[in-house]
């Protein structure tokens, strides 16, 4: 089950790092974006590691609001119910 959890993370992250660099390079062609809500959808089920860094990594939408604020907000619910998975 771990090793299923592990690679699920793993997976997810690299495909919403891939996400953030296609929106990236359609934004500079001026071509079709990938909806916010695709991406925020992404870092809900478990890509928030990778969004960030990708934000960081790609310089792509670091002041953009609501996106940064939602983001914040999904990463913190993540990290209050990891913790309290590890509580109980």
């Amino acid at each position: 089950m771990l090793a299923a959890a592990l690679c699920w993370i793993v997976l997810v992250n690299a495909w919403t790092v891939l996400r953030f660099w296609q929106d990236k390079a359609r934004a500079r062609a001026g071509g079709r974006r990938i909806p916010e809500a695709s991406l925020l959808g992404l870092a809900l089920i478990g890509g928030s590691p990778g969004a960030f860094a990708a934000r960081h990594l790609f310089r792509h939408k670091t002041r953009k609001q609501p996106f940064s604020t939602q983001l914040m907000v999904i990463a913190a619910a993540q990290v209050g119910a990891g913790g309290a998975l590890l509580l109980f």
